[in-house]
C-alpha cells in the first residue's frame, strides 16, 4: 500500500535521526525523568497513563509495559476531539476487554474534566473506604511526550479547586506544543475532602523505535520533534493519509453550505461592510488559522483528490497527486513566490499546524490488533 511505503520510509528517517548520539529524541533528562518516574510507581495510589487517541498503541509507555493490568493504572486517552469518534468508541470498548481501566478525554473541554474529575473521586472512595477523609491521595500522570499530560493536569487542578471553592492562586505547569518541555515531576491539588493531589512527570519515550511505522505516527502527532525530519516529509505522510481516507468527502456539504453563506453574506453586506471584510482578508493574508484560509484549504485539497484519476494505491501515482496538491496549497495559503524548497517548507508547517489542531478532520492511525477479542 502507498501510504504504507510513505510510511516505513518517514519512519525510517526517525528511526535513523534518534540513533545519532547527542541528537536524538532520548536525553538525558529523559533518562533521569524515567528513574525517577518507575521509582515513585510503587509510591502512589493511582497511575494515570496519558495516551494520545490518536494512536492508542503507538503512544504506550513502554515503561508500563511490565506491569500487569491493575485497578490502580488508568489508560487515559487523550486529544479525543482530533481523533476519530467512532474508532475511539472501539478503543474503549478494546482495553476493556484486556481487562484495562480506559477513560477518554478532551483535556481542553471543562465538562469533560469534570466528568472526569467525579471519576476519578469515585475511585477514590473505593480504594479508601474508612477514614477518607485523613488520607492524601497521590496520583501520577505518565506518557511519552506532547500526549497532554501537563494540559491535563492544570484542567483538572483549576476545574478541582472551583469545585472546593478553593481561594489563592492557580499554580501552573508548562504547556506547549512542542515535545519535552515539562522538565520536571510537579504537584498540583485538583480535589478536597479528601485532598487528592496530581503530580505532572516529563514526557519519556524509549531510547529506539524498532518499528519504523509508530515511528512515523509519533513524529506526524508531534510526539518527536519536527526537527529530526524534514517537515516535507511529514507533511507528505499527513496528505497519503488524507487522499486514502473518506475524511476528505465529509467537506462537499460543508463548502457548499459555507458558498451559499458566504454568496447570502455577500448580497446583505453590499458596499461599505464588503469592503471591511475584504480589508480585513487581506490584514490576515497570512494566517492560516484564518477560517476563510481553512476553507480555501479543504477546497484545495477536496478539489484535488476527487478530480484525480490515477490509483491512489500505487506509490508514484500518489506521490504525483501530493506534489500537485503542495502547488495548489501555496496558493491557498498565500505563499509568497520564493525558492521551491522554502516554499514547500513553509506549505508543510502551515499543513501540520492544521492537522494537529483538528483543522482538516479527525484521524485515527492506530488500528485496532486484530487479535483482539
Amino acid at each position: 500500500m502507498a501510504t504504507a511505503a510513505l510510511a516505513r520510509r518517514l519512519g525510517a528517517s526517525v528511526k535513523d535521526a534518534g540513533a545519532k548520539k547527542g541528537s536524538g529524541w532520548y536525553s538525558s533528562h529523559m533518562a533521569a525523568a524515567s528513574r525517577a518516574i518507575l521509582e515513585r510507581i510503587p509510591l502512589v495510589d493511582f497511575t494515570l497513563e496519558i495516551r494520545d487517541a490518536r494512536i492508542p498503541i503507538s503512544s504506550a509507555y513502554e515503561d508500563l509495559r511490565d506491569f500487569p493490568p491493575s485497578s490502580r493504572r488508568i489508560i487515559v486517552l487523550n486529544k479525543t476531539d482530533l481523533a476519530d469518534r467512532r474508532q475511539t468508541k472501539e478503543w474503549l470498548r478494546y482495553f476493556e476487554e484486556q481487562s484495562c481501566v480506559c477513560y477518554g478525554i478532551n483535556s481542553h473541554n471543562k465538562d469533560n474534566i469534570k466528568e472526569f474529575l467525579n471519576f476519578i473521586q469515585a475511585r477514590v472512595r473505593e480504594l479508601k473506604k474508612d477514614d477518607q477523609l485523613k488520607y492524601t491521595t497521590t496520583i501520577m500522570l505518565v506518557g511519552i511526550p506532547n500526549v497532554g499530560k501537563s494540559s491535563l493536569a492544570n484542567s483538572l487542578h483549576q476545574i478541582g479547586r472551583i469545585s472546593a471553592a478553593e481561594k489563592g492562586k492557580l499554580k501552573h505547569t508548562i504547556v506547549s506544543p512542542l515535545p519535552g518541555e515539562t522538565k520536571d515531576i510537579s504537584s498540583l491539588k485538583i480535589g478536597s475532602h479528601p485532598n487528592i493531589y496530581v503530580l505532572d512527570t516529563p514526557g519519556v519515550l524509549h531510547p529506539s523505535i524498532l518499528d519504523v511505522e509508530m515511528g512515523s505516527k509519533l513524529v506526524l502527532t508531534g510526539a518527536i520533534s519536527d526537527s529530526l525530519v524534514e517537515e516535507c516529509e511529514i507533511a507528505e505522510y499527513f496528505l497519503s493519509i488524507l487522499n486514502t481516507s473518506n475524511e476528505y468527502k465529509h467537506w462537499e456539504n460543508l463548502l457548499a453550505k459555507e458558498d451559499e453563506e458566504s454568496s447570502r453574506d455577500h448580497k446583505t453586506n453590499f458596499g461599505g461592510n464588503l469592503e471591511v471584510e475584504l480589508r480585513r482578508r487581506k490584514q490576515y493574508l497570512t494566517d492560516h488559522t484564518q477560517d476563510f484560509i481553512v476553507r480555501d484549504v479543504r477546497r484545495t485539497l477536496f478539489e484535488s483528490i476527487s478530480s484525480f484519476k490515477g490509483n491512489l494505491e500505487d506509490e508514484k501515482e500518489l506521490s504525483k497527486l501530493i506534489k500537485v496538491q503542495f502547488i495548489a496549497l501555496q496558493e491557498a495559503f498565500h505563499i509568497p513566490l520564493g525558492s521551491a524548497k522554502d516554499i514547500n517548507h513553509r506549505v508543510a508547517l502551515k499543513l501540520l499546524n492544521l492537522y494537529r489542531t483538528g483543522r482538516l478532520g479527525h484521524y485515527t492511525l492506530d488500528p485496532i490488533p486484530r487479535n483482539a477479542k
